[in-house]
Formats: structure tokens, sequence, C-alpha cells
């Protein structure tokens, strides 16, 4: 083998290991590329997906801040409707109060008035038929009006002036 034959092997050599590394580093700029293209997308798809997030987390707080002004109203009205039962049960006894003077003042009349019925018999008498009339179901007419005195409590006759411990 001569000379030119060992050179030729040898530039043979030399362009293939050249094409060869050509090749490999093409292959390895165009997989550089790929990665670079495919890491783009993924980081779009990340900069949407964070969009939606923000968005959620916004909606969430404004949901939470509806949440607490929903709470803080619903404690107001607790208390509203504290106050006014504590009003109420005030007002309900100035009236159970005032009923027993008022009883008192018709009890005093009852005694001082000379005209006073004491038969006590005939009083029985007399509720037992307003009673029974009121068991029966009959409505109140002009003469026969009803009252109500709360809850928790029925209707009973209103017991006009006249009718009330006197007999004329």
């Amino acid at each position: 083998m001569g000379n030119n034959t060992v050179v030729i092997i040898v530039v043979a050599v030399v362009v293939v290991l050249l094409v060869i590394l050509v090749a490999a580093f093409a292959a390895r700029s165009a997989r550089d590329k790929k990665r670079q293209a495919e890491a783009d997308r993924i980081r779009d798809e990340a900069r949407e997906e964070s969009r939606r997030v923000e968005k959620r987390e916004a909606i969430v707080a404004e949901t939470e801040a509806k949440a607490r002004a929903a709470a803080a109203e619903a404690e107001a009205k607790a208390a509203e409707a504290a106050r006014l039962a504590d009003r109420a049960a005030a007002h309900r006894d100035e009236v159970a109060s005032s009923r027993e003077q008022l009883d008192s003042q018709w009890e005093r009349a009852d005694s001082l008035d000379p005209r006073r019925k004491d038969d006590a018999d005939q009083a029985y008498v007399e509720a037992q038929k307003v009673n029974a009339k009121y068991d029966d179901g009959a409505h109140a007419t002009k003469n026969d009006e009803t009252t109500y005195d709360g809850p928790n409590r029925t209707e009973r006759p209103a017991v006009t002036e006249q009718q009330h411990r006197v007999v004329k």
C-alpha cells in the first residue's frame, strides 16, 4: 500500500468523523430547539393557567368578603332581635303590672260600690254561660267582642265596664 492510499484512508476517516460530528451537532441542535419550543409551550400554558387561578383567587376573596359582611349583618340583626326581645319583655312586664293595677282598681271599685251583687253562685252561673258559649265555638257579635291577651294565652270575651261585677 502506498502513501497515497494511507492519506486517502486518513482523509476519508477524518471526513467521516467530521460528517458524524456535524450530524451529531445538528441532531443535538434540533433536539435542543424542540425542547426549547416544548418549554415555551409549557410556560405559555402555565401563564394562562396562572391567570385563571388568579381570577379564581379574586372570586374566592370576593366571596369571603361577602361572607364576612353577611356574618356581620347577621350578628347585627341578631343583636337587634335580642334588643327587641328585651324591649318586648319589658313591655310585657309593664302591661302585666298595669293589668294587675287595673284589676286592683276594679276590685276596689267593686268593694266600694253598694250596687255590687254579692251572690257568688249567680256570678258562677254567668261565668259558666260565657265559657259554654265560648267552648261551643260561637263567634263574636257586636255585643260580644273578644280580646287577645298575647302569645300563650287564649282569646276571652271582652268584659265591658257594665258587665264587670256590677249589676244595675
